[in-house]
């Protein structure tokens, strides 16, 4: 059965499926709200994955970010390598070469690294200063992200009154929040991948939330349901796809779920373009922030002991880079 403000698109009758829910009328504070709240909580519940249509993020800042961010991937390899490997500057870019990362790591799965390549900003995030070309990257990045905080400040309204928290219970956590910003480019695989890459490996997101602008290609994100079946996840002209991250499942006590994914490779058979761009804003809350378990959630007690973000994150992130 689904719930007023959502669209549910099926994925059979053995688990339900990835909603698309218009938070318009939450946004407006119209009539409906409260349907999105109950959409939203159950999704967080389900599948921890969930579309969004109705929020307001500027389809100007997204397509330039989107078309900059392509033109800098069209550089040569050997110019993109000399970019953003530094870390002096705070608010400034980083880059990631193709299969330096293996996200399926952080899940304890040796695999070769994933099949893509990736600029990363965050406004409080070391990085390098940034090149000189395409005119306008760095001013396109900052743009967008202030769009995104915009809409995960409504989202987190609505997941404080899904919990029955005031709804700015979260807002200190978020003070100097260590979000970061980031466009993936998955280049056409011209050869066969090395057994066991994926354009991205399994993994689940290591914060708060995230919030992903993706495109229809082949090749796409696939999320993993409660029964173990891959979903792939729809892809709907303007929508934003939101997922429930590792941190905030710890503060839930795992009742919100921080759900597998992943991104497959094209179909081998596959003979038109498969490059695939994706811009995903991943939803951190500053390094000092204590993660522990929310009152609403604890019942028989807590899961996990309390723990900052930063000494989270940090766990995370050096697994995913780990070259063992």
């Amino acid at each position: 059965m689904s719930v007023s403000g959502a669209i549910p698109v099926s994925s059979g009758d053995a688990a339900p499926g990835i909603p698309v829910i218009d938070v318009g009328p939450f946004i407006r504070n119209e009539v409906g709200a409260a349907g999105v709240v109950k959409a939203i909580e159950a999704a967080c519940r389900d599948t921890g994955f969930f579309l969004v249509t109705g929020h307001g993020v500027s389809p100007q800042a997204t397509s330039r970010l989107y078309s900059l961010a392509r033109a800098f991937f069209d550089e040569p390899q050997e110019w993109k390598k000399t970019i953003g490997r530094g870390n002096g500057v705070i608010g400034g870019v980083s880059f990631s070469p193709i299969a330096e990362e293996a996200l399926a790591a952080t899940l304890g799965l040796k695999t070769p690294g994933d099949y893509k390549e990736s600029l990363n900003f965050g406004e409080n995030l070391p990085g390098d200063i940034w090149p000189n070309k395409p005119d306008g990257l760095e001013q396109a990045f900052r743009n967008y992200f202030k769009e995104m905080e915009v809409l995960s400040k409504h989202l987190r309204r609505i997941f404080c009154q899904a919990i029955g928290l005031d709804q700015d219970y979260f807002e200190p956590s978020f003070e100097n929040h260590l979000s970061a910003l980031r466009v993936i480019n998955y280049p056409e695989q011209s050869e066969a991948p090395l057994p066991g890459q994926l354009r991205a490996g399994v993994h689940t997101d290591y914060g708060f939330m995230t919030i992903l602008r993706s495109e229809a290609s082949p090749g796409g994100l696939q999320v993993r349901n409660r029964n173990g079946e891959w979903l792939d996840a729809p892809s709907i002209e303007g929508a934003y796809v939101i997922n429930i991250a590792d941190a905030f499942m710890r503060w839930t006590n795992d009742e919100w779920v921080s759900t597998p994914h992943r991104v497959a490779n094209p179909p081998t058979d596959f003979k038109g373009t498969a490059r695939r761009q994706s811009i995903p804003f991943f939803l951190n809350p500053s390094k000092d922030t204590v993660i522990e378990c929310l009152k609403p959630f604890i019942k028989g007690g807590a899961k996990y002991e309390p723990i900052t973000y930063g000494e989270y994150i940090d766990l995370k992130t050096k697994q995913a880079f780990s070259k063992g």
